[in-house]
């Protein structure tokens, strides 16, 4: 299964909390039923990310692992309050 993704945050080089809080602000952006994809190389930001995901109540659709870098695509559920 193929999901493209509507956006994509590039968080290289990012250390925690950048990736996480422009996370949030990227999905506050987008409308629901659109995908974030989320590119990070902090170690700490695939737990990070997906605690706000749970939070938020929205869904991960996907992780992929690349050398030092990981892929999130994120779903947006609903509208943020």
């Amino acid at each position: 299964m193929s999901v493209k993704a509507t956006k994509v945050l590039d968080c290289l080089g990012l250390y925690c909390p950048e990736p996480v809080f422009r996370t949030r602000i990227e999905l506050d952006k987008i409308e629901p039923g659109e995908i974030l994809e989320v590119i990070a190389d902090d170690p700490a930001a695939e737990s990070d990310i997906k605690s706000l995901v749970k939070r938020l109540k929205h869904e991960i659709v996907n992780i992929s692992k690349e050398e030092d870098s990981v892929k999130i695509l994120i779903k947006k559920l609903k509208q943020s309050s």
